[in-house]
C-alpha cells in the first residue's frame, strides 16, 4: 500500500526554496518516501490532498531529559521509578504533539529512557517520538549532575572507563557529560570546571569505541576548553566560548546545542516561584551567552536544536519557541533557525533516514497552515498535523 500526499508547499529540510504544488509518496509498509516531486502526481493507493498547506521534517531535539518536571522545584527528580515512567511518557506525548519526532535525551533517572526507547522500538508505547538514549549522565561527585537518581557519579579515569563501560552495556547510545557547574545546582557555578580532561577524555574513547557520540555540559570558559580538548562531539549550552574555542571546534567539527530557551525563559519568568541562586545565575549569563553564540554561529560552528527540555518552566512544547528565539534574540533567519533541526540529525548520526525529506528517508513530518520560512511562529501552530513514518499522531 502506498500513500500519495499532494498539492503542498515542501521545506524538504535542507532547500530554501519550497517546492510548490509538491507531492510525495510513502509507502505504508516502510513509512519510507519512495517519490517526491511537483506537478504532475504518480499513481498510488490513497491519495491525501493537502490543500496548498506546508509540509516541513518533523523536529528533531538533540537535548532533552524526559523524567524531569518543569512545574516541580526540584525538577521532580526525588520521586520513585514508577511516578518518573509516568512522567516520561506524559512528556514524551508532549514533545511529539508540538512537532518533535526524534528526541536524543542527554540524562534521565533510572535510565528510563533506555526502557521508554526500546518500548517505542516494539510498539509497546505509542504517540512519543523515537528516542535516542544516554542513561544517567555522569557527573563528579558533588558537581553539577549529583542529583537524585540522575547521574553516575565518577572521581577518577578508571571510574569514569567502568561507568561508561556499563552505560553502554545498559542501553546507552549516547554519552552524556558534565564539564562544569551550572544553573540549577546552588552549590556550584557554571565558572567552575568539574569533570577533569582526563576522565572525559577516557569517555570519549569508550564511547567511540562503540560508534556512539560524547557531549558535555559546559557553560563555563575553563569547562568548555576542557571538553574540547577531551575530543567530545558535542558542546550542550556553550555560553562562554571564546574566540580559541571557537576555532578548534570548527577544527574538530565539535557541534553545539545552545538551549537558549532554558536560561531564557528562567531569567525571564522565574523571579517569582525559583530559588534566587537559580534566577541571578540565568539573568547574569543571558546577554554573554547570546554575544557568545552569535559570535561562534556567524563563524561556522555547526549549532544544532536542543532546548534542555524539562528544567524549570521549559517544557516538552518549548522546541519551537528555541526556533523563534533563535530568530529574535540570536538574529538568525527563519531558514538558518529551521536547519538546526537538520544539524541535529547529523550530530545523532541519523541523517541517512532522518532530519529531511528525501527520497529513501523516514516521512516524518508537519502539515503547518502557514509558511515557516516567513514566519518562525509558524511551527508552534497547535493544531498542526505531526506523521511518524506516514502515520498521523496527531
Amino acid at each position: 500500500m502506498t500513500t500519495l500526499y499532494q498539492r503542498a508547499n515542501i521545506f524538504n529540510g535542507k532547500e530554501e526554496a519550497l517546492i510548490t504544488d509538491g507531492w510525495f509518496v510513502v509507502d505504508n509498509t516502510s513509512g519510507r518516501i519512495t517519490a517526491m516531486g511537483s506537478g504532475k502526481v504518480p499513481q498510488a493507493d490513497v491519495v491525501v490532498d493537502l490543500k496548498g498547506k506546508y509540509v516541513m521534517p518533523g523536529l528533531i531535539n538533540a537535548h532533552t531529559h524526559m523524567t524531569m518536571d518543569p512545574d516541580a522545584l526540584d525538577s521532580g527528580l526525588a520521586v520513585n521509578e514508577i511516578e518518573a515512567s509516568v512522567l516520561a511518557l506524559k512528556n514524551l506525548h508532549t514533545c511529539l504533539k508540538s512537532g518533535v519526532t526524534y528526541i536524543r535525551e542527554c540524562g534521565a533517572t533510572y535510565d528510563i529512557d533506555i526502557t521508554m526507547a526500546r518500548l517505542e522500538r516494539e510498539g509497546k508505547i505509542s504517540q512519543v517520538p523515537e528516542i535516542m538514549p544516554s542513561g544517567r549522565a555522569y557527573s563528579m561527585t558533588g558537581g553539577h549532575g549529583d542529583m537524585p537518581n540522575f547521574s553516575c557519579l565518577v572521581d577518577s579515569p578508571d571510574e569514569m572507563r567502568h561507568a561508561i563501560r556499563q552505560g553502554m552495556k545498559n542501553g546507552a547510545q549516547t554519552i552524556k557529560l558534565m564539564a562544569t557547574g551550572g544553573v540549577m545546582t546552588e552549590d556550584d557555578h557554571m565558572f567552575q570546571p568539574q569533570l577533569s580532561i582526563e576522565e572525559m577524555r577516557v569517555a570519549v574513547a569508550e564511547a567511540h569505541h562503540k560508534g556512539r557520540t560524547v557531549s558535555a555540559h559546559a557553560e563555563g570558559p575553563q569547562g568548555i576548553k576542557n571538553a574540547i580538548a577531551a575530543g567530545v562531539d558535542g558542546v550542550e549550552h556553550c555560553f562562554y566560548c571564546d574566540d580559541e574555542d571557537i576555532e578548534k571546534m570548527i577544527e574538530q567539527g565539535t557541534h553545539v546545542n545552545p538551549t537558549v530557551v532554558a536560561d531564557w525563559i528562567i531569567a525571564t519568568k522565574g523571579k517569582a516561584t525559583l530559588p534566587t541562586f537559580q534566577v541571578v545565575k540565568a539573568a547574569n549569563a543571558l546577554d554573554d551567552l547570546l554575544a557568545n553564540l552569535k559570535k561562534a554561529w556567524d563563524a561556522g560552528v555547526k549549532m544544532g536544536l536542543g532546548t534542555d527540555a524539562g528544567t524549570p518552566f521549559n517544557g516538552f512544547e518549548m522546541t519551537p519557541v528555541e526556533l523563534e528565539l533563535m530568530v529574535e534574540l540570536l538574529d538568525r533567519t527563519p531558514y538558518q533557525a529551521l536547519m538546526t533541526s537538520y544539524a541535529s540529525a547529523e550530530f545523532m548520526r541519523i541523517d541517512k533516514d532522518y532530519g529531511s525529506l528525501e527520497t529513501g528517508k523516514y516521512a516524518d513530518f508537519l502539515v503547518l497552515k502557514h509558511n515557516p520560512l516567513v514566519d518562525i511562529k509558524a511551527v508552534q501552530e497547535i493544531d498542526k498535523a505531526v506523521y511518524k513514518k506516514g502515520v498521523r499522531q496527531f
